[in-house]
């Protein structure tokens, strides 16, 4: 087993949310009204689990891993994927802000579809990279022992940053969310 298998794993789920957030994105645009606590939960789900969880895992442990097995970290594919996280937390401030409006009676629906649209577009392009050229490059590069070393490391991140049962809530949200707007009785 791979430690990367972990984080694929956990792309899978931000891949539903991503949906679910595109969906919501579309309501917005079509002028329909948005349930505000879904849009602050997915706001809550991008920020702790997909940036300082999973990303965190990529950038305290994977990337350093692999740039000392010579994986270039300038003009190189760990360069690039920090420059996408980058400009996710970007996107993620502003929708953060954008909600605020929106929950204060302002304008903020329009600003929060064209910011969610942005990181959805960047965030699915991005796991691809991961998916089909980093983590290929990982598992040729690193031996069966850094694997588990990282995957073990993976778990006290996600310990520490996320905290005890809250991987599982997580879950469980996403699986509503999936119910209530992925579902085929979605009118």
């Amino acid at each position: 087993m791979y430690a990367t298998d972990q984080l694929r794993d956990e792309h899978e789920s931000i891949q539903v949310v991503l949906s679910v957030l595109e969906r919501l994105s579309e309501d917005l645009q079509s002028k329909r009204t948005i349930n505000l606590d879904h849009a602050a939960g997915i706001l809550d789900f991008l920020r702790t689990f997909a940036d300082r969880c999973h990303h965190g895992k990529e950038e305290d442990l994977l990337f350093p891993t692999l740039a000392a097995r010579g994986v270039p970290v300038k003009n190189g594919p760990i360069g690039v994927m920090l420059s996408e996280h980058a400009q996710g937390r970007a996107y993620i401030r502003a929708m953060g802000e954008a909600l605020k409006q929106e929950r204060a009676g302002g304008n903020g629906a329009r600003e929060f579809a064209a910011n969610a649209l942005g990181y959805i577009a960047l965030l699915r392009a991005h796991i691809v990279k991961e998916n089909q050229v980093l983590f290929p490059m990982a598992e040729r590069r690193l031996t069966a022992a850094e694997h588990s070393h990282l995957a073990t490391e993976f778990e006290r991140i996600e310990k520490e940053r996320v905290g005890p049962g809250v991987h599982e809530k997580y879950h469980a949200l996403i699986s509503n969310w999936r119910d209530a707007y992925l579902s085929a009785t979605r009118a």
